[in-house]
């Protein structure tokens, strides 16, 4: 179990990244949603002990993790948004290197550690090859492999899939939901595909704030009934937006869709809508549910 409670930080430029988040994480995969700015990287580099808080804590089982960072990094894994390798370097050799670095340093048991991984990634294939010849998706299962190493107990990977193809984010997908069995997985991302596909709790940050916890699906469900939909001209949004809690905007055949939040009807030519997971993250950023 991670467990943060009251968690802040202020930047020396006046930014408030983070204001009194508290969370109680369990094993599995757990989404960490909000759109960019939210204060998400900030509190994955503060999990990964790459920066301080100003107040709070973080607790990892039994470990403080603000207080212990060298016990954390023992049993953490890492996948930031952006990740640096040596360019020209194979596959297999990089991952070689950061395995001695990760404290594996028996060849033996380190021939068998990377094969291992680079089998789980689909990478065994490609491991002779320079790593600037990778594609991005190839790049990321990377990124899984070193996080790996070590077998560790706390995994944090923010935004994995940005940029990815379709093919590419379902095998990433499939990897990390094999992961997230036995593990703490925190996925930190804006696609909110990727918190319904992979997780079964999730949060959703914005401005530094936690605005809802808890389970996808559940949280699904608290909606039902309260959002309705209907096409209308773009000149009518403003309008429509004054008249009604309007959530969520996009084109459908040419028209704009909104759909509202509402628990009654809100006009006799709305329809209900059966909701998923955008619409509990839009109600969330909007503040009406």
């Amino acid at each position: 179990m991670l467990k943060i409670e009251n968690l802040s930080k202020t930047y020396r430029n006046g930014v408030r990244a983070l204001r009194g988040v508290t969370l109680e994480i369990p094993k599995g995969m757990f989404g960490l949603l909000g759109p960019n700015g939210a204060g998400k990287s900030t509190l994955m580099r503060t999990i990964a002990t790459l920066q301080d808080a100003d107040e709070g804590s973080i607790r990892l089982g039994d470990i403080d993790v603000l207080a212990e960072k060298d016990r954390v990094r023992r049993l953490l894994g890492y996948l930031p948004q952006e990740f640096g390798v040596y360019p020209r370097t194979s596959a297999l050799a990089m991952l070689d290197h950061l395995a001695v670095l990760k404290g594996i340093t028996g060849r033996g048991e380190r021939r068998d550690v990377l094969e291992a991984l680079l089998i789980r990634t689909n990478l065994y294939d490609v491991r002779k090859r320079r790593l600037d010849t990778f594609s991005g998706g190839m790049k990321q299962r990377f990124g899984i492999a070193q996080a790996l190493l070590g077998d560790p107990e706390l995994i944090i990977v923010d935004e994995p899939t940005a940029g990815l193809d379709p093919e590419e984010r379902n095998r990433f997908h499939n990897l990390l939901s094999e992961i997230g069995e036995n593990v703490v997985v925190l996925l930190s991302t804006h696609i909110v595909e990727d918190v319904r596909d992979l997780c079964t709790s999730m949060a959703i940050l914005s401005n530094g704030e936690v605005l809802l916890a808890g389970d996808p699906s559940g949280a699904v469900g608290k909606l039902r009934g309260k959002i309705w939909g209907k096409k209308i001209e773009l000149a009518d949004l403003e309008r429509c937006e004054s008249e009604y809690r309007v959530i969520s905007r996009r084109l459908s055949a040419g028209r704009t869709l909104i759909h509202v939040y509402s628990d009654t009807p809100p006009a006799p030519n709305f329809e209900p809508v059966s909701p998923d997971l955008k619409d509990v993250y839009f109600c969330a950023l909007k503040r009406v549910a």
